[in-house]
């Protein structure tokens, strides 16, 4: 792997990180963030403290659901403003619908995957903490 495709993919995910828009994007990633800080820290202390890896299970599951509900909260506002703009812009081309729709699931798919690697982290800590 070259330089030159390393930092191809990085600016790819920087630029899909930005087309989903960068408040909802950066809203789910501190959510998803905030769940693994969660889970880690319940790993932690699985052994030594069990009110607290408790305690911990539930705001990881909480701030998993929260990114979920972000995610799709950013998607709907996107399919809103992207009607706004065919219906200002009279006769849409199809492509340019279809573009507006690929921006406004990028904060859903972001939110989905971010719910779904926290769930699996919160299986595996519930599996440990029995």
């Amino acid at each position: 792997m070259t330089l030159l495709t390393i930092l191809n993919q990085q600016f790819l995910v920087a630029n899909v990180f930005y087309e989903g828009g960068p408040l909802f994007m950066s809203l789910i990633l501190l959510a998803f963030l905030a769940s693994l800080f969660f889970i880690i820290k319940g790993f932690v202390s699985v052994k030594s403290n069990k009110e607290q890896t408790s305690k911990m299970l539930k705001l990881a599951v909480d701030a998993s659901l929260l990114a979920l509900v972000l995610g799709f909260l950013g998607s709907v506002l996107g399919l809103i403003q992207a009607f706004d703009s065919v219906e200002a812009m009279g006769n849409a081309e199809p492509a340019m619908f279809a573009g507006g729709l690929k921006v406004s699931l990028l904060t859903a798919t972001f939110g989905l995957l971010s719910f779904v690697v926290t769930r699996l982290g919160i299986l595996m800590l519930r599996l440990s903490n029995k």
